[in-house]
């Protein structure tokens, strides 16, 4: 079932187009990688998802709920997002964790914090600031944020970029995790082809601002159907 139905969706900036999408669909419950190079609008439609942005054309539909005007609070706290610089506070692993719930006037106990902490190997880490951390404890507390609040769709922008193969399989394994445990739906923004390979059930082509190719993964990369997709996937430049 559709969560999120796009329609003609264009968005400019500086009166340069940067996205049109005559129609995009994502699946409640799916794990959907949108793939390309830098550029081809794959943080803009990312944007758009969250709610940060409003389209310059088109209609949006999340839940059959138009979302193109004023969103509720409610509407848009079943959506989070984790950006490739996690952007904690200056405040402890813990603090950092519990930020989202207590604007939401919500607690966390102490079992279910410890869990979390056990399942992103933040064990240990609890009274460590920022600058105490690597760059993957980083990401994965940034992580532990955004899981902790019971999101109905969690955004990812290049959530492993930089980061060393063992964090890299942690992070996806969580991500994996939850989607199966919970049904979260899942939007994984990746120029990491592998990476959309292993978790995505489905994934898309954008190149310069334009929808190339969607479908279920393995297809998509073992029977493209458009040759753009071919080229890319071979590590061919594409305009």
């Amino acid at each position: 079932m559709g969560l999120y139905k796009l329609t003609n969706i264009t968005q400019v900036y500086n009166g340069r187009s940067v996205l049109n999408l005559p129609q995009l669909t994502i699946n409640k419950g799916e794990i959907l990688a949108i793939v390309g190079p830098s550029g081809a609008g794959k943080s803009t439609l990312l944007r758009l998802l969250n709610f940060l942005e409003i389209p310059a054309t088109g209609e949006i539909l999340f839940d059959r709920m138009g979302v193109n005007g004023r969103i509720p609070l409610d509407i848009r706290r079943r959506v989070t997002t984790v950006f490739q610089t996690p952007g904690l506070l200056n405040r402890s692993v813990v603090a950092n964790i519990r930020y989202g719930l207590r604007l939401r006037g919500q607690s966390l106990a102490t079992a279910e914090l410890e869990q979390l902490l056990a399942r992103l190997g933040l064990t240990g880490l609890e009274k460590h600031r920022p600058g105490q951390l690597s760059a993957g404890e980083a990401q994965r507390v940034a992580l532990a944020r955004a899981l902790v609040i019971r999101p109905d769709v969690l955004l990812l922008d290049e959530p492993t970029a930089n980061l060393d193969p063992y964090n890299v399989g942690l992070i996806e394994q969580i991500v994996r995790q939850e989607n199966e445990a919970k049904g979260t739906t899942v939007v994984l923004v990746t120029h990491n082809i592998f990476q959309a390979r292993r978790l995505a059930h489905r994934t898309a082509l954008l190149l310069s601002g334009h929808l190339v190719e969607i479908g279920p993964t393995e297809q998509l990369f073992t029977n493209p159907q458009q040759e753009k997709t071919a080229a890319f996937l071979r590590g061919e430049l594409v305009y």
